[in-house]
């Protein structure tokens, strides 16, 4: 059975980001196979800038996120990398990728408008990890159980 798509935009905005998550993944690797592990995550965060320019594509770096709490800043961020404006991007470059990484990456998510992160790990073996918002999954939630009531 077919159903219709309640937002043909929307379909149209997730192929775009995800084409959009993939150029920056190929830039990633781009940067990796030049620079290699050892560097300072800095270095490959200005590599990594210069890779997107290359593609086309608008990266800010240190962009200021701030948490705000009942109407209050209560705190601020600094993400690594805000590319196209769409895609946040958190840079590692350790020799084990610490299990707080992925949380720091979920809380600029949530502390932002941002719907999906990149966790690149520039590590003895590159490694990258895509992150979606807690948002965006509670909007699926809600779009679901509208869509398909449970019985009462």
């Amino acid at each position: 059975m077919n159903q219709k798509l309640r937002d043909p935009g929307a379909v149209s905005g997730r192929l775009m980001e995800g084409r959009l998550r993939g150029q920056i993944i190929e830039c990633f690797f781009a940067v990796y196979n030049q620079l290699e592990f050892g560097m300072f995550e800095s270095v490959y965060r200005n590599a990594l800038v210069v890779e997107l320019a290359r593609h086309g594509l608008n990266a800010r770096q240190e962009v200021p996120i701030d948490v705000v709490y009942r109407g209050g800043e209560v705190g601020h961020f600094r993400l690594d990398l805000l590319v196209e404006n769409t895609v946040a991007v958190e840079v590692k470059a350790t020799e084990l990728l610490p299990p707080i990484a992925s949380r720091q990456l979920l809380n600029y998510l949530r502390a932002s408008h941002l719907d999906v992160g990149l966790l690149l790990h520039f590590g003895p073996r590159a490694k990258f990890h895509r992150f979606v918002s807690p948002h965006v999954l509670k909007r699926s939630r809600e779009e679901r159980d509208r869509q398909f009531p449970r019985d009462p």
